[in-house]
């Protein structure tokens, strides 16, 4: 009798354990959050957690169940199917895009219709189909992120008018900018693995009250890929090997993740590694983009060679590997503790822009890179779900992060390399909360940030190895801390009408101390404390399924960091910049309108328009020091400049996006960005701001089935005439192709492009894109290398 009891209670413990399921997404198997369950007449249902884990004991074993999720198709099973399934259910991804859960805006999800910001997102089967090379050209690919590249080993992003330290970029919460992110065009984003991240989302216009400094045009949020539990008692072991080939820079890239998982503990491995040759551009296109002549050094001689291939671009080429270790405890469902170890690191890598430059017009330098550039990283993550008097869910996050990066030059015949060696350690904690109370959810929390940064200079003779100290590019060992609180609140008034605000305060405090050996400063020391209150108020109303109308209206601001206050580097030819110690923050007010149309789910249009100032702006101009306008810097008289609070913008623009889907199959997308604005000085005088991109876009028509999937596609820019670029692109003319004046200007460009995946096995996929068919030359606005001719891209992704 005491072996059945036991039997018996055995069998219901296994019984009850085997009833909570998973929904997966057929697309990749990722977890869908936020699924709804429910029996026919609707008195029973469940909602899926982040990992898309559901408990469907209260079902009877006879009901039929209906999984629905708003980007994916519904289905309808019994539960008893649902269980003889190993309790896994796979849903097929909807066509639709414009109806998601959103995670950027408050940390928490909610529905995209119900935000009234811009947001785009970018999922992990993309990355699979786009074949992205680099975290770059995965936003890229979204049609609404511009793209500059200085070289092959970059992309920095450009969103409404506004670029680099005037947009923030976070990985699973934790922002990444650092201290010296910088007013010209930053790299870093290459560092993030595209084969890691599970989702992007990019907020479209502000962001500080969440994300505080820096976030004025826009905020990217990549999400890495979580660990995954087993469903059985044991262990379960599953992964993916991605094999890549591109023959425009002859890319070789591995990839490869495993995830073993127990009921409590799983853990997920990444590693990932490219290594590119030289960039070849296309055939049909401005003859002023053609490397037809390059420097090397021949018996300790720099001398000036002809090109054999003048649409090789020499030197381009890089490597670089990504690691990443996911580890993740979930000891109830009430705690979830998650560890994520990233570690990314290239090997030296050409900076082609000014490898091409000209001084008399002769090629200046003989040799300009950066040394490898390493990001190390330590985040965990702890959630808490009990509901409380205060909160129904906290997040805690604690970061440690350290950047390394370093910059080489040697002038033409000489034999003096110039070398800055930086190191930014970075500190992160955060603790967010959400409440439900009603029609209103509060989300609210603190953050503490802190930076050291770390900068050595040197000069070496390169014929005889010896080196000495030299000016170094930032005061080493300044450091940049930011202390902030922020409270907001999602009201919905009524199921059409939703409001959705908040503030936040932030305090800022940077110290440098500069070094007086090399150069006499009229200070010696910099000290900024202040302090910034930001909010942003917004409307969603949707008073039908088909009519979608949203307005915001934002406040954001960026604090002098310590590349504003104490860089010295020379920003061009002929200029140095050296550091100002008397910067306040700059500040931006934008207004933005949207709506969208969603015709039964077949044709949905998304429009949008916005406005932004920018107030108090940090902006370089020329500047003395001690009295003098000129100095010697790296034995060459320079203009003095300085980042300073010199002008004030205004940038305006216009978005539009098309879906239409023809077909269960076939389905078209659009995306169109117009892009506007100028800077006034204090004289009044206005002029174009650099970063405002062209006109750009794209178009796809998209078939699909279980086992194919097509893709063909169009990327289009507009041109930038003469009198549209800035004062500083204009001087810049050895990146742009000659008018008929002899004024550089960027003209307009396209590419036609087809891609095609094929699903040979539930384990093995083949992909195959063709970018650039008519093998056009072009080269994107402000970059300073020409984009990839025509492109055969060939990947192989198995599951295991």
């Amino acid at each position: 009798m005491r072996i059945s009891l036991t039997f018996l209670l055995f069998l219901c413990i296994t019984t009850l354990s085997a009833q909570k399921i998973q929904i997966l997404s057929q697309e990749d198997n990722a977890p869908i959050s936020g699924a709804v369950l429910f029996n026919t007449d609707k008195s029973k249902s469940g909602i899926t957690d982040f990992d898309g884990f559901v408990d469907i004991t209260r079902f009877d074993d006879s009901e039929s169940i209906t999984i629905k999720h708003i980007s994916h198709f519904s289905k309808t099973l019994t539960k008893s199917k649902i269980l003889a399934s190993d309790g896994i259910i796979t849903l097929e991804i909807n066509a639709s895009s414009l109806d998601e859960i959103i995670l950027s805006v408050s940390k928490f999800g909610q529905n995209k219709r119900e935000i009234p910001q811009q947001i785009i997102s970018v999922k992990s089967e993309d990355v699979l189909f786009k074949n992205p090379q680099t975290a770059a050209d995965l936003l890229e690919s979204s049609g609404q992120v511009y793209m500059q590249k200085s070289q092959l080993g970059g992309g920095s992003p450009l969103i409404r008018g506004f670029s680099t330290n005037r947009l923030l970029i976070t990985v699973d919460g934790v922002r990444f900018n650092t201290a010296i992110f910088r007013g010209g065009n930053v790299q870093n984003v290459i560092s993030i693995d595209p084969f890691a991240i599970e989702r992007t989302e990019v907020i479209l216009g502000p962001g500080s009250v969440v994300y505080g400094s820096d976030a004025v045009g826009g905020v990217m949020n990549f999400y890495t890929k979580k660990p995954a539990f087993s469903f059985e008692e044991g262990i379960s072991f599953s992964g993916n090997a991605v094999a890549r080939y591109s023959t425009a820079n002859n890319e070789k890239t591995g990839h490869i993740d495993f995830n073993i998982g127990k009921k409590e503990w799983a853990f997920l491995t990444s590693i990932s590694y490219s290594d590119y040759d030289d960039l070849r551009m296309g055939s049909h296109g401005p003859d002023d983009y053609l490397r037809t002549e390059y420097v090397e050094t021949i018996n300790g001689e720099d001398v000036v060679v002809q090109n054999e291939d003048p649409l090789v671009q020499r030197f381009t080429g890089y490597s670089q590997i990504n690691t990443m270790q996911k580890i993740r405890y979930t000891p109830s469902e009430e705690w979830d503790f998650n560890l994520g170890l990233f570690y990314t690191t290239t090997s030296d890598y050409p900076r082609y822009d000014r490898l091409i430059r000209r001084s008399n017009g002769e090629l200046r330098s003989a040799e300009w890179f950066y040394g490898p550039q390493e990001w190390l990283s330590g985040n965990l993550q702890i959630t808490n779900k009990t509901e409380t008097t205060l909160y129904d869910q906290s997040n805690l996050t604690l970061s440690y992060q350290q950047f390394k990066e370093s910059r080489n030059d040697r002038d033409f015949g000489s034999s003096t390399l110039f070398e800055t060696d930086e190191k930014v350690t970075a500190y992160t904690a955060g603790w967010d909360f959400t409440k439900n109370l009603n029609a209103i959810d509060f989300f609210y929390g603190l953050e503490y940030v802190y930076n050291k940064v770390n900068s050595i200079g040197k000069q070496t003779d390169i014929t005889t190895g010896e080196s000495q100290p030299d000016a170094s590019r930032y005061p080493d060992g300044s450091t940049w801390q930011s202390i902030a609180g922020y409270g907001s609140m999602q009201w919905k008034f009524t199921d059409q009408l939703i409001f959705q605000g908040g503030v936040r305060y932030n305090h800022i405090l940077v110290d440098a101390t500069f070094d007086e050996r090399l150069f006499s400063f009229p200070f010696k020391d910099a000290n900024i404390s202040t302090g910034a209150l930001t909010g942003s108020a917004g409307l969603s109303y949707n008073p039908n399924p088909v009519l979608g109308l949203r307005a915001n209206y934002s406040t954001t601001f960026r604090a002098p960091n310590i590349d504003d206050i104490g860089k010295i580097f020379d920003s061009e030819p002929g200029s140095v910049v050296v550091p100002n110690p008397d910067l306040e923050p700059e500040y931006a007010f934008t207004g933005e309108l949207g709506t969208t149309f969603n015709i039964e789910n077949v044709v949905k249009l998304d429009l949008a328009v916005y406005r932004t100032y920018l107030v108090n702006a940090l902006v370089r101009r020329d500047f003395s020091i001690n009295g003098q306008t000129e100095i010697i810097f790296q034995d060459e008289v320079s203009t003095v400049q300085a980042i300073q609070n010199a002008a004030e913008a205004e940038v305006y623009g216009f978005e539009a996006g098309l879906e239409v889907n023809f077909t269960k199959n076939l389905q078209l997308t659009s995306q169109y960005n117009i892009t506007d604005g100028f800077e006034e000085d204090d004289d009044r005088s206005q002029n174009p701001i650099r970063s405002a991109a062209p006109q750009f876009g794209n178009t796809h028509i998209v078939f699909k089935n279980s086992k194919w999937k097509f893709d063909a596609f169009a990327e289009y820019n507009g041109q930038f005439d003469f009198k549209d670029l800035a004062p500083s692109q204009q001087s810049n003319d050895f990146l742009y192709a000659k008018d008929r004046f002899g004024n550089p200007f960027s003209p307009n460009w396209y590419t036609l492009n087809f891609g095609a995946q094929y699903e040979l096995s539930e384990a093995l996929q083949l992909t195959a894109t063709l970018e650039n068919i008519t093998d056009q030359r072009y080269r994107p606005y402000s970059s300073g290398i020409t984009a990839p001719g025509r492109n055969l891209i060939i990947a192989a992704n198995y599951k295991f």
